[in-house]
């Protein structure tokens, strides 16, 4: 938050003593909480706490990370602050703003660095230095990492972390330059990067990407958008010239090769439409579709003007997700690769009831618990899904609203369909809505079980 100070002084436009205040509350906060536990016993970590640090973390983040919306006046409502906040830290890219271009220049950054934040995870980077405190972080890392399992590039835990975050900042860097090249200002190329690698969808414009109306900058941004949701430990293989790895990974093909076919897919559909000529229809389309499927929710157009076939389609892909490892939310990739899978077995087993057809991934038989890991969390996530349109219908919002905003908070994704598409925002919604979509964007960001565990009673049995 301190990194805003110097852009709310140069600026002048009365936010300093906000940004001010809210980091002596967050210092404050800290001290006390930091000398009523200096004398514990440092004691490891077990699974148990994990859940409980991870979710209680990521409230308290987005509670005091509201702070300059609120201070400032930006955003008066607590509310609409918590709203904007929740929406940042998770990367979902949900807004209640009507005048982005109005708030002030610090309050901007500090809304992206809630996304690139958020993105890696607030807790990931503390595992890099919790090991200095004498804290174990284990249980923290596998609660709160993105995906099914997040393999480790170092033997040790916090050093993963680390090469993790070198790579996150290497690619947030080099964006912004790549942008900034291409004709943005040196604020909002940097902005654009740390929401777009974070697959967050934040923008300083009210017209999101479609305010510059470049093609450099939108094929910039949509390269940057499928690293974000690809998986950080193959791009450390790639940084590292281990192209096989890359290769042989059978979820990356997969990402790869549903974005390339829906890309096309998409762009030939507005090509014979004529919506757009021949390179314009697959740029349009290559930027929505990995928009959409990355989780990052950046937008050039609106999708939902293109027919009832395109918005259906569109709204299926709010549950595709990136790849296991990424900063992007959603089902991920490997659970719909396990799922097919599995299916495929199983239609099989019909004909050969004895026979024995394990789901395999990347050349390795995929554990019984593993699958039906997958299964479970698919079924939770609809179940979460249907009982969340139905209760913010139960609100008066009207049902393709509903079904859109629920979808695309569970996923982290940003616009929805109807009055949430990406041409509209989330400010016309009634208060406990939005503090619902919070709710969902949490436990999305927190891949549902982290958080839907505390609700079992199971879990605060003493053991």
């Amino acid at each position: 938050m301190a990194l805003t100070v110097p852009l709310a002084i140069a600026d002048g436009d009365g936010s300093l003593k906000g940004i001010l205040l809210s980091i002596g509350l967050h210092l404050l906060f800290g001290a006390l909480l930091y000398l009523g536990n200096k004398n514990s016993d440092g004691r490891e970590l077990r699974a148990r706490d994990g859940f409980i640090v991870v979710t209680a973390g990521w409230i308290l983040m987005a509670i005091f990370g509201c702070l300059p919306f609120i201070l400032t006046g930006s955003i008066p409502s607590i509310t609409n602050a918590f709203f904007e906040t929740m929406s940042g830290f998770t990367t979902t890219g949900a807004s209640i703003l009507d005048d982005i271009e109005s708030l002030p220049r610090s309050v901007l950054l500090w809304r992206s660095l809630t996304q690139w934040i958020g993105g890696m995870g607030i807790i990931v980077l503390a595992v890099a230095i919790l090991p200095i405190l004498g804290i174990g972080s284990v249980q923290l890392f596998s609660a709160e990492a993105p995906g099914l399992k997040l393999d480790k590039i170092k033997p040790r835990i916090a050093d993963t972390a680390k090469r993790l975050w070198f790579i996150y900042m290497g690619l947030t860097l080099i964006e912004t330059v790549l942008l900034w090249i291409g004709g943005m200002s040196p604020f909002d190329a940097l902005n654009h990067s740390l929401t777009t690698v974070s697959t967050g969808g934040f923008s300083t414009k009210q017209a999101s990407i479609a305010y510059w109306d470049s093609a450099y900058i939108q094929y910039v941004i949509s390269v940057f958008m499928f690293l974000g949701g690809t998986n950080f430990i193959l791009i450390y293989w790639l940084i590292n010239f281990k192209f096989t790895k890359l290769v042989a990974n059978e979820e990356f093909r997969f990402y790869a090769g549903l974005t390339l076919a829906f890309s096309v897919l998409v762009a030939t559909a507005l090509y014979v439409k004529d919506f757009y000529g021949m390179e314009e229809s697959f740029r349009v389309s290559l930027f929505q579709v990995v928009s959409i499927v990355t989780t990052t929710g950046f937008a050039t157009a609106d999708y939902t003007v293109w027919g009832s076939g395109m918005t259906m389609f569109f709204f299926l892909l709010l549950f595709a997700g990136g790849s296991a490892g990424s900063t992007a939310g959603g089902v991920k990739m490997i659970r719909h690769l396990i799922l097919f899978k599995n299916s495929g077995s199983e239609l099989k087993r019909q004909l050969h009831p004895n026979a024995i057809l394990p789901v395999r991934v990347d050349g390795k038989t995929v554990p019984i618990e593993t699958t039906s890991s997958v299964m479970a969390f698919i079924i939770f996530y609809i179940i979460l899904f249907a009982l969340g349109s139905i209760l913010l219908a139960a609100m008066g919002v009207n049902f393709e609203t509903a079904i859109g905003a629920v979808a695309t908070s569970i996923g982290n994704t940003g616009p929805g369909i109807n009055e949430v598409s990406p041409s509209s925002n989330f400010n016309f919604l009634p208060p406990m809505a939005k503090w619902e979509l919070s709710f969902l964007m949490l436990v999305g960001r927190l891949e549902l079980f982290t958080v839907l565990i505390l609700f079992n009673p199971y879990f605060w049995r003493r053991t």
